[in-house]
């Protein structure tokens, strides 16, 4: 089910008991992150935060900021319209092995999928409430008689030694040149002036590659930012697609409706016509800035460095906009529950590649690249070691620094039974693997940017052909029949 506006989204997390409002005056200077740290790291990740009144230096925002709207299980579910993130990820299954019916029910239920994606395909039109006001920075006149500009929007300076104030949650628009294929991502953006920002797409991400295109035609390469609209937009920003899949695509089969793009005034690129907030502007290929620091979400500051300029030639919005935001840190933090989101959704496109994989998960712990912890059906020796090798050849999974891959029966959701099979079935020289791989740029460990090491674990049990000649033991377990005893006799041991 879609959500017609972010201010819609609010609405709906309101009714579920989901959202705190903060009616007082709060700065966007610092105190809105210390709230908004506190109450995700509360359990289950607390409740999302409506500010009705921030302050940019003291002066009230004429726009609310909304925070943690994405940071539970449950609020995860509300933004992508579900009961549960794992119905989606049962409907990426249906349509991956989709096949043809043998019944009126199969064939029902294929037709469902068929119209499913069929809400993928977006619609053009000429105008939305995106465009309920506009300034056009292009207009010298315009400009200065409104004197809106960037310093008028709610946007937090999130910790002490950041570099100034970061737009962070940022969906962004750009084109390939060569193909016209449009990619959606999000890539933060320091704000410089009222006019300029940094724009922080790193060297692996594809605007970045898009950048390069423009770069070697010596041409503008024009870049729009919404914030707001659908969370579904959001979602797909961030979710781990495959190169070349079109996220507006994926956004509408989230939702399951068509999303409806329209033109920007000032550049040549189309957005959705719901979204509350539109930066519309250009990168001049070849043209850096110093960008930083920013405490990132590996809960360290990531150090300045030279990234592209996003300059602003309009700004579009609703009248009656909500500002959206997020912080990263130290985790756990609102980004873990868009991230786990997107390994369950998409756990049956890694099924579809490697058959043998039961689950896999990404734990808080490894802020995202970090640890991977994958379990398996084994059937051969050496498979463990053929998933780390997919898995690191595949898309973002390039980065993972640490996979730990276990045996079926294990839940790689309990970090303690992880480590305990680590512990109790590794020989650490037989059972671990260094490889050479790119790294997240933002990983402040390896000796030199972007390029470093992996390490592979196999903690599964280990067969004949793996040099082990023993039989290996088995796992103690308790009966089932005297665990469903016991719980009938001592309801006060039974976990809640």
């Amino acid at each position: 089910m879609s959500h017609a506006s972010f201010s819609d989204f609010v609405s709906k997390l309101d009714r579920a008991g989901e959202l705190r409002r903060v009616a007082q005056p709060v700065a966007t200077e610092l105190e809105i992150t210390e709230i908004a740290d506190r109450e995700m790291k509360s359990p289950g990740g607390g409740k999302a935060l409506l500010f009705e009144h921030p302050t940019v230096d003291g002066v009230r925002s004429a726009f609310p900021l909304a925070i943690n709207t994405m940071g539970s299980e449950r609020r995860m579910a509300i933004a992508l319209g579900l009961d549960s993130v794992d119905d989606l990820a049962h409907q990426m299954q249906l349509i991956l092995k989709a096949k043809p019916p043998t019944n009126l029910r199969q064939g029902w239920d294929l037709l469902k999928q068929g119209v499913d994606l069929l809400h993928a395909r977006p619609k053009h039109v000429k105008g939305g409430p995106c465009k309920e006001v506009v300034v056009r920075f292009d207009d010298a006149d315009e400009a200065a008689s409104t004197g809106f500009s960037l310093r008028d929007l709610p946007i937090l300076k999130c910790w002490p030694r950041d570099g100034g104030r970061f737009v962070t949650l940022p969906n962004v628009y750009t084109r390939d040149p060569d193909t016209g294929e449009r990619n959606l991502g999000m890539y933060r953006m320091q704000v410089y002036d009222g006019r300029t920002t940094g724009m922080h797409w790193q060297v692996h991400k594809v605007a970045a590659r898009h950048g390069r295109g423009y770069y070697d035609r010596g041409e503008r390469m024009p870049v729009a930012v919404c914030l707001g609209g659908d969370p579904a937009y959001t979602f797909a920003a961030t979710a781990p697609l495959p190169d070349g899949l079109d996220e507006i695509l994926f956004a509408g089969f989230v939702r399951k409706k068509s999303v409806e793009l329209v033109k920007c005034e000032t550049i040549d690129l189309e957005v959705p016509a719901d979204v509350d907030f539109v930066l519309e502007g250009y990168v001049q290929p070849g043209e850096t800035r110093p960008e930083g620091p920013f405490g990132d979400h590996t809960g360290f500051y990531t150090p300045v460095d030279d990234y592209p300029v996003f300059h602003l030639t309009a700004i579009t919005h609703r009248k009656n906009a909500i500002y959206p935001a997020t912080i990263v840190g130290q985790p756990p933090m609102e980004d873990y529950y868009m991230g786990d989101a997107s390994v369950r959704v998409f756990l049956p496109v890694f099924r579809m590649n490697f058959p043998e994989i039961v689950d896999l998960t990404l734990p808080a712990e490894g802020v995202f690249h970090n640890l991977v912890f994958v379990s398996i059906r084994k059937q051969y020796p050496y498979q463990a070691y053929k998933i780390m090798h997919g898995l690191w050849g595949m898309g973002q999974m390039m980065f993972s620094k640490y996979i730990v891959v276990v045996d079926e029966d294990c839940d790689v959701h309990n970090t303690s039974e992880v480590l305990f099979r680590l512990c109790a079935n590794t020989d650490p020289q037989r059972d671990s693997t260094f490889i050479k791989n790119p790294c997240d740029s933002l990983d402040h460990a390896p000796s030199v940017p972007n390029v470093g090491s992996h390490m592979g674990f196999d903690a599964t049990r280990k067969l004949a052909g793996e040099g082990y000649d023993r039989k290996w033991p088995e796992l103690v377990r308790m009966d089932p029949e005297i665990k469903e005893r016991v719980d009938r006799m001592f309801a006060w041991l039974v976990s809640p």
